[in-house]
């Protein structure tokens, strides 16, 4: 800490790091609290140490069997060393296009069944370890990178409805015939039964009368 006469009076917050450089070379990291600086030798760039996100917008992708699919994902990522990070040009872009080529490789090889199947699983436990050793040199921590939606195109979706709709239609048609043919049985049992036994017709003719819905006509 240098005297107020010589220095600038800078306020490190607790989410921030501060990297300080003299006459253009690295000097020191700063913890946050109230610190000096030298106006004419000094240069100080502040990090955020809270996490940061990374959204990876939709991208067209084929699918190990051929289909195209768009998805888009998220990745989260800390500054963990802050004076790798401070001398980083791009970090959010180069974390951007790292993730883009994981996911393009992710889904290449799956198929579309597996791709579906697995859905948001199918990066790996693993995918934000992954991302954050290709992204090293960055002086971040990735701490989550995962799927944010798969999106089908049309001719995919009717690819995919079709035999769906095809299956539901034979089940329909299946029911019908076992309704028909139960129908049918009981028709069968029932003449069978009136045809060995008479005496049940003319009990149901009587009880029909008794309840108004026959009539019986007697001829002299």
């Amino acid at each position: 800490m240098w005297d107020d006469i010589f220095g600038e009076k800078v306020t490190i917050m607790e989410w921030q790091r501060g990297v300080l450089y003299r006459d253009g070379a690295f000097k020191a990291v700063l913890t946050p609290g109230v610190h000096y600086t030298r106006p004419r030798t000094d240069t100080l760039i502040t990090v955020d140490m809270r996490a940061q996100s990374v959204q990876v917008a939709g991208q067209d992708v084929l699918t190990a069997d051929g289909f195209t699919v768009k998805v888009s994902a998220v990745a989260e990522y800390k500054a963990a060393k802050p004076a790798i990070f401070a001398a980083a040009a791009n970090v959010h872009w180069d974390i951007y296009l790292q993730a883009q080529l994981q996911v393009r490789d992710a889904v290449a090889a799956q198929t579309l069944d597996e791709l579906l199947a697995q859905r948001g699983q199918f990066l790996g436990a693993d995918a934000a370890a992954k991302l954050e050793a290709e992204v090293e040199e960055l002086g971040v921590t990735v701490t989550r990178f995962v799927i944010k939606d798969i999106m089908l195109s049309g001719e995919v979706r009717k690819a995919l409805v079709e035999p769906l709709l095809a299956r539901e239609a034979g089940k329909a048609q299946l029911e019908r015939a076992r309704a028909d043919a139960a129908v049918l049985r009981s028709m069968a049992n029932t003449a069978k039964l009136l045809r060995e036994n008479p005496e049940l017709l003319q009990l149901r003719t009587l009880e029909s009368v008794a309840e108004g819905k026959a009539m019986v006509v007697l001829n002299r």
